[in-house]
């Protein structure tokens, strides 16, 4: 009897605990989903900030010696006059071969917890060694570039001079991310209104902030400071109808599965987004949640730029996303709804202008 009622108290208190953990997860997702003003951005102890070296990474940011044939920069598919993108429904490639998705801005991502629309790199040091690489991307030789930019004298000078070391391609990859993490989206009318200032946003962007955080849902993936969850969802975007039969396009695709190690790379016929790298069930066709900000600067959208328009895109969700999709259900907005939704994404969340002026370079 003694046994049995110490088991009876023993499986209270740990249904008691799992309730008390249960109550504390949920109010701990409630806390984290809400808007944010942006803070200044994390900087690696592994990387500090100096002015030297975000110049420096500015220069190879430009750079087009990054490239195998010299022709390309990383600012050719994150253009500063296009918010740093390339306006592209798919990002801009290495000659006689194609990329096969679109590229997304590098305002503010320097608060992205991962990298690419597959979350391959978790920092932008590791990232910016991949576009280098790629062979559909600047198709350069890493040892190959280390040498291009070793021979210069003043990039051997400023290597010396802000390192402490010779030219090498994960200095190349600090600098880089250094300047980087420079491109923060300043002053937006989100920042300042959650900051307390209440005439920051007009009446309509309001509505469209209660649609946003309310019935829109978006709230659920789109919080915080950089209006991303940094998670992987599979919305069953669709596929763009004008590269299913592209011979080049193909490639690419089925070269990133081989890559990957996926066993049928051959008979791939559309992005499965991070399951080519996870396998992970939950991944298949999954992309990462990109952030809102400065989105109505950012067309086309979606990792394969299938919608042209704010509307389109408001217009997938509203309808409950992509067909056989798990993740969503239709919202049910109204027109003006919809209306005041975009009027919010448009008004309350771009910044500032970002002006970068190319630099010289040597």
């Amino acid at each position: 009897m003694l046994r049995k009622s110490s088991t009876i108290v023993f499986l209270s208190l740990l249904f008691f605990i799992n309730l008390l953990i249960t109550i504390e997860s949920i109010a701990a997702d409630k806390t984290k989903k809400k808007l944010e003003p942006l803070p200044l951005p994390p900087i690696p102890k592994n990387n500090p900030m100096t002015p030297e070296k975000i110049e420096l990474g500015k220069k190879l940011f430009f750079d087009r010696r990054l490239s195998g044939d010299g022709t390309t920069s990383c600012a050719s598919c994150h253009d500063p006059e296009k918010a740093f993108t390339d306006a592209s429904e798919i990002s801009l490639s290495y000659p006689t071969t194609r990329n096969f998705r679109n590229a997304p801005t590098l305002i503010n991502v320097a608060y992205a917890k991962y990298l690419f629309w597959d979350g391959r790199a978790k920092s932008l040091e590791e990232q910016a060694e991949f576009p280098i690489m790629s062979p559909f991307e600047m198709n350069q030789n890493l040892d190959f570039v280390e040498e291009e930019i070793r021979v210069v004298p003043e990039y051997r000078e400023s290597f010396k001079k802000i390192f402490g070391k010779d030219v090498n391609i994960k200095l190349i990859a600090q600098a880089i991310a250094a300047f980087e993490r420079t491109l923060i989206s300043k002053n937006a009318p989100i920042d300042r209104y959650l900051r307390g200032d209440k005439n920051a946003l007009s009446d309509e962007a309001k509505k469209g902030l209660e649609v946003f955080t309310g019935k829109g849902k978006c709230i659920e993936c789109h919080y915080g400071a950089y209006l991303s969850d940094n998670k992987f969802h599979a919305l069953h975007v669709p596929e763009n109808p004008k590269y299913a039969n592209e011979t080049k396009f193909i490639v690419t695709r089925r070269y990133v599965a081989k890559i990957n190690k996926y066993p049928d790379y051959v008979n791939v016929r559309e992005d499965l987004g991070r399951y080519f790298k996870t396998r992970e069930k939950r991944d298949y066709k999954a992309f990462k949640t990109p952030t809102l900000r400065e989105v109505a600067k950012t067309a086309p959208y979606m990792h394969n730029g299938i919608f042209k328009s704010l509307d389109e895109v408001i217009d997938f969700f509203n309808k409950g996303g992509g067909e056989g999709n798990k993740a969503l259900k239709p919202l049910n907005l109204t027109d003006y709804e919809k209306k005041a939704l975009k009027t919010f994404l448009i008004e309350a969340l771009s910044g500032e202008e970002i002006k970068i002026k190319p630099p010289d370079i040597p």
